[in-house]
């Protein structure tokens, strides 16, 4: 939410600077994201100063030039020379004094001493269009001769800077989404804080109707969308630029000025809060305006051209014939006011947040007024915005009001009422702040006491709080009033102490391994859980039917909870990559979701969902990069299969509980999985396919791995930790050829020597692998290395060779290997 400093003071008397409103507005929980100084003309006329031309000669070499000499206020005057048919001695005009910055577009330019003609200047005599003041290029600008030499351009033009405060408004708050609203807020800060103000905005007295010759006619056949429906109309107007002071609070915020009418109706919105619509009133047929819903797939089209087909569930606002605009969201094409309208009728209402949220979220539309009406307006404030945008369409545009405003309200919204305890307020709070502050605040922000007692005040809410309704909302706002640094931190601790559990020693885990990957480089990142469907489209093992949907999402790429952590981490890697930072390490934990349609059944709904929490590492581009000492190298797949087994190996895992296999996951060209031996896959890591990498413009290769941390920890947390003394008994190295079927993986041959001599048996390595001539067709040699060593004697050869033979035999058996 954009606020102009300058356009707030209008409503709330302070004398703060801007940083010290942004302290406030932050202090009581309207955070501030950003303050900026925002200028109507470029550049502020810095280092523009009002001159008096003493004497104006013509140039000895050109026949269109002059030298002047020109008082700016200095010691001693300064040597222009200017080229403008209309200068003379005796002026006063505006001068760019040396080091002045001058704009044109976005291009800029310094004044610096220069020579023309071979005369020396040391300035620029300017023109309207030059310094921002105007549009005339006919010549130099001429000013009163009371005009005083070496005054400032900006003083002399009364040229004052805004400030912008960006406010990060929370859902909650939606009566902070005008600078009324933020006003209200400030008022009630400045109160508590003892400063003298007053809140105050125009009144509405000088509203009157001028004639009746242009009736329209309201009914609302869905009055459970429409709360609260007012129009008026307007004859007359004439459609035009708005004046510069309207442009000019337009700007400040960042709204574009279109014309007069729909000018006014977004300065009142963003003045007030309350959304309003106009209409040219020709196209309103019959005079007449119907709040309604359509037919399931009627088309719309909007004001941008694109159509839409409506829902029985969207709210329209119709003539006596068809639909004009879905209420609180986008008008419709025609509905509009042109340069042609004459008359207008002003539309201003009340419509269900809900109806609204989700008409806008189906439709993929977000507007300055669903952005409010699905949040929740005041419907007290409908009829003072209507007169306040009549007011001002008759100030600026010429209109009439002609006809009484019509304003239909079936049944109106009740002010919530609210019971609250002071001892209620104290033990939430943690302090006693004291009856008459409480009751001090409540007040200032509006609230209404019906009735006071020794035990605590009835308080009557205003409507526009949608985020007050019970004692505890209350006490949080009396809280943020009354300052949160103002509640001293107690000087005792009270604390038991617990046993440490399961969770403690899985965070335990998380952060063991997240600074072991710290220390190798890795940069932790965290995406939303939150993701675009459309990843999944093509995918066979994460399949779209397994997403978990979301019912009404906030955009189309975020409409779906996330089957996996790789494209979040994609996303990242794809933001760095495009700022040339190419080098990356990531990881991440999370969670991912899951649905079975299978599992779902009416008793027990929530059986087809599954939540886990994985952890995710991205490796791309070089491992070794811009070193004296070592040449620039790649990542590559194994230091990402070192990282991942050193994971395992660090939380406990034994490998000998673990299968490593070839993954079919089609989210990799090639992959290995690592499953428990009951199946259950514990983790995956591999090489992305290239198809994924184009959707996010990534040439490099990317290597994942993902782990699934809730099965690890499920298969380390009844670990143990055993100690032992290093063996005092020499190792044994072994090595075999082995001529095996081309489709036979290494994994298999590994799987298969654990299985075969698990006490004796430490590690089996491949050290080489040979397809090619002096082989048989569809066969390939593995060189694999097996070391064995007993814990409590040295090995003899005879036990050593039972060892080999009972692995040969089993290998030749399962996988029809032959030694070579």
């Amino acid at each position: 939410m954009n606020i102009s400093y300058k356009w707030l003071k209008e409503y709330v008397d302070f004398n703060l600077t801007p940083q010290e409103v942004c302290d406030a507005l932050t202090s009581e929980g309207l955070e501030v994201d950003s303050l900026e100084e925002v200028q109507s003309i470029q550049g502020g006329l810095k280092g523009l100063f009002v001159g008096k031309v003493l004497t104006c000669e013509a140039h000895p070499n050109s026949d269109h030039l002059h030298v002047t000499t020109v008082d700016l206020g200095h010691e001693t005057p300064s040597q222009i020379v200017c080229g403008a048919p209309n200068v003379a001695a005796g002026q006063k005009v505006i001068v760019a004094d040396l080091g002045c910055v001058l704009y044109d577009g976005d291009k800029e330019f310094v004044i610096k001493k220069s020579k023309l003609r071979g005369v020396e200047s040391y300035g620029m005599i300017c023109a309207e269009d030059e310094i921002g003041v105007g549009t005339s290029h006919d010549g130099i600008i001429v000013l009163p001769d009371t005009a005083k030499e070496g005054t400032p351009a900006a003083e002399y033009y009364n040229l004052e800077s805004d400030w912008l405060i960006e406010i990060d408004i929370t859902a909650n708050r939606a009566d902070a989404l005008s600078h009324w609203g933020v006003a209200r807020d400030l008022y009630a800060w400045l109160k508590r804080n003892g400063y003298e103000t007053s809140l105050h905005r125009p009144g509405c007295d000088a509203f009157e109707v001028d004639n009746e010759c242009l009736p329209i006619d309201v009914e609302i056949q869905c009055a459970e969308a429409c709360k609260r429906y007012a129009c008026v109309s307007l004859t007359g107007c004439k459609v035009t630029e708005s004046p510069e002071w309207l442009q000019k609070k337009l700007n400040v915020i960042g709204i574009r000025p279109i014309n007069n009418i729909v000018d006014i109706t977004n300065y009142v919105m963003m003045a007030y809060g309350q959304p309003l619509h106009c209409f040219d009133a020709d196209m309103v047929k019959n005079h007449k305006i119907v709040v309604k819903t359509m037919p399931e797939g009627t088309p719309f089209v909007t004001l941008d051209g694109v159509e839409h087909k409506l829902s029985e569930r969207d709210l329209a606002i119709c003539n006596a014939e068809e639909p004009m605009c879905i209420a609180g969201v986008f008008g419709g094409k025609g509905s509009g006011t042109y340069d042609t309208t004459v008359n207008v009728v002003l539309e201003s209402a009340y419509f269900h947040p809900t109806w609204i949220r989700k008409s806008a979220r189906r439709h993929g539309l977000s507007t300055d007024a669903s952005f409010r009406f699905e949040r929740g307006i005041d419907p007290n404030g409908v009829i003072y915005a209507l007169k306040q945008a009549a007011l001002l369409c008759k100030e600026l545009a010429g209109a009439k009001v002609s006809m009484q405003i019509k304003d239909v309200y079936p049944e109106p919204i009740p002010d919530p009422v609210v019971e609250l305890k002071y001892e209620y307020v104290n033990s939430l709070v943690g302090k006693v702040i004291g009856e008459d502050m409480i009751k001090s605040i409540v007040e200032s922000l509006e609230m209404k006491v019906l009735d006071e007692n020794a035990e605590g005040l009835k308080l009557q809410i205003p409507a526009y709080r949608v985020d007050v309704q019970r004692p505890c909302d209350v006490v949080e706002d009396i809280l943020r009033i009354y300052g949160y640094n103002n509640v001293e931190i107690p000087t005792q601790l009270k604390s038991s102490l617990v046993i440490k559990g399961e969770e403690d020693l899985k965070h335990k885990a998380e952060n063991l391994i997240g600074e072991q990957l710290v220390g190798c480089g890795f940069n932790e990142i965290l995406n939303n859980s939150l993701t675009k469907g459309d990843y999944y489209k093509a995918l066979n093992h994460y399949h779209a039917d397994h997403l978990v949907r979301i019912m009404n999402p906030l955009s189309s790429d975020l409409n779906v909870m996330r089957e996996t952590l790789l494209f979040g981490g994609l996303e990242s890697l794809e933001y760095n990559i495009k700022r040339k930072n190419p080098n990356l390490r990531f990881f991440e934990f999370g969670n991912v979701y899951d649905y079975s349609a299978e599992k779902h059944t009416v008793d027990n709904p929530q059986a087809a969902y599954k939540e886990e929490y994985h952890l995710g590492l991205w490796l791309t581009g070089k491992r070794v990069s811009g070193s004296w000492a070592h040449p620039e190298e790649d990542t590559s797949f194994y230091e990402l299969k070192a990282y991942v087994e050193n994971i395992l190996r660090r939380v406990g895992l034994s490998f000998a509980a673990v299968v490593f296999k070839k993954s079919d996951n089609d989210i990799f060209s090639s992959a290995i999985a690592i499953e428990n031996r009951g199946g259950k896959l514990i983790a995956e890591m591999g090489v992305i396919a290239k198809k994924h990498l184009k959707e996010f413009d990534i040439e490099l290769p990317v290597y994942y791995a993902e782990i699934n941390w809730t099965l690890l920890m499920k298969a380390v947390r009844k670990n143990t930790v055993n100690f032992h003394e290093i063996s005092k008994f020499p190792p044994v190295s072994r090595d075999l050829a082995l001529l095996v079927d081309s489709n036979v993986e290494f994994v298999e041959i590994e799987k298969i020597a654990y299985q075969s001599e698990k006490k004796l048996l430490k590690k089996v390595e491949l050290f080489d692998v040979y397809e090619g001539k002096n082989l048989p067709a569809g066969k390939k040699s593995y060189a694999v290395n097996f070391i064995l060593q007993d814990e409590e004697k040295t090995l003899t050869e005879k036990h050593i060779e039972a060892v080999m033979t009972k692995l040969i035999a089993n290998l030749k058996k399962q996988l029809n290997a032959e030694l070579r």
